[in-house]
C-alpha cells in the first residue's frame, strides 16, 4: 500500500503539495478566504483534480469542525437551508463533472473558475438586498456546482450574504453552518462517485499538517501584519496559482 502511494506520489510531489497546503492555509487563517483558490488549482496540476478536490474536502472539514457548535446556535436556519437546497442540485452536478470529465479539461475549467472568482473578489461587488428564496437557491446552486467540481463554493455565498442586511455575526455563523451542510452533501456525492479513495486519504494526511500549520500561522499574523497589505498578497497568490496551474505551464510544477 505504501509502496503504491510512493510510486503514484514521488517525494518531490509530496513536498510541493505540503508547501502549497501551507501557503493556502496561511491565506485562509489570516483573511478567512483563499485557501481553496490557492490549493485546488496547484494541487490539480501536481496530482489531479480528482485528488485535489477530495483532499481539500477532508482537510478543511477536519480543521473547521470546532467552529460548528457556536455557528449552529447563531445561524439563521431558514437562510442556510434555502442556500443548501440549491447545493443539493449543484454539488452532485459538479461531482459528476469531477468524476467523469477528462483531467485536462477539468484543469482548464478550474483555472478559469479561479481567475474568474479572483476578478469577482477584486471587484468588491456584494449583493445589497435581503435574502430572497429564489436568489438563495440560485446562489446555492452556483456555489454547489463550484464546490462539487473544485471545492470553490465560498465566494458566491460570501458575496450574497456579506453585503446584505444581515448582522456580521450571523453572516459568519450562516457561512460556517452552510459549509458544514455542503461538506455533508459533498461527502455523500464523492463517496457515491468513488472519489474518496485510500490514496486521497493518504494525500490528506500529507497535506493536512501543512494546511493546519498555515491556518495557525495566518491567525497569528492577523494581529501583526497590515490587513490591506496581506489581503493584496492573498489575491496575488490566488492569481499566481490560477496562472501557474494552466496546463500550458506544466513544466513549472512538473
Amino acid at each position: 500500500m505504501l509502496d503504491n502511494f510512493l510510486i503514484n506520489h514521488p517525494l518531490q510531489q509530496i513536498l510541493l503539495l505540503s508547501f502549497v497546503a501551507l501557503v493556502a492555509g496561511t491565506a485562509r487563517g489570516f483573511s478567512g478566504f483563499g485557501g481553496g483558490l490557492i490549493f485546488v488549482p496547484l494541487a490539480s496540476a501536481l496530482a489531479s483534480p480528482q485528488v485535489a478536490a477530495p483532499v481539500l474536502l477532508i482537510v478543511d472539514a477536519v480543521m473547521t469542525v470546532g467552529m460548528l457548535p457556536d455557528a449552529i446556535r447563531r445561524a439563521n436556519r431558514r437562510e442556510v437551508g434555502m442556500v443548501a437546497i440549491g447545493a443539493l442540485v449543484g454539488v452532485p452536478t459538479g461531482t459528476v463533472l469531477l468524476a467523469y470529465a477528462p483531467s485536462l479539461f477539468l484543469r482548464w475549467c478550474i483555472a478559469a473558475i479561479v481567475l474568474g472568482l479572483l476578478a469577482f473578489l477584486i471587484s468588491g461587488w456584494r449583493y445589497q438586498g435581503k435574502p430572497k428564496t429564489g436568489l438563495s437557491i440560485g446562489t446555492g446552486l452556483i456555489a454547489g456546482l463550484f464546490g462539487g467540481v473544485a471545492q470553490l463554493s465560498g465566494p458566491p455565498v460570501v458575496a450574497y450574504w456579506l453585503g446584505g442586511a444581515i448582522p456580521a455575526a450571523r453572516v459568519r455563523a450562516n457561512l460556517v453552518a452552510y459549509f458544514a451542510l455542503s461538506t455533508i452533501i459533498t461527502t455523500v456525492s464523492y463517496v457515491s462517485a468513488g472519489l474518496l479513495t485510500l490514496d486521497v486519504v493518504l494525500v490528506s494526511c500529507v497535506a493536512g499538517p501543512g494546511y493546519g500549520l498555515g491556518i495557525l500561522l495566518g491567525s497569528r499574523l492577523f494581529g501583526l501584519a497590515d490587513e490591506k497589505t496581506f489581503r493584496r498578497i492573498c489575491l496575488a497568490l490566488i492569481g499566481a496559482a490560477g496562472v501557474i496551474s494552466l496546463p500550458v505551464l506544466d513544466s513549472i510544477l512538473r
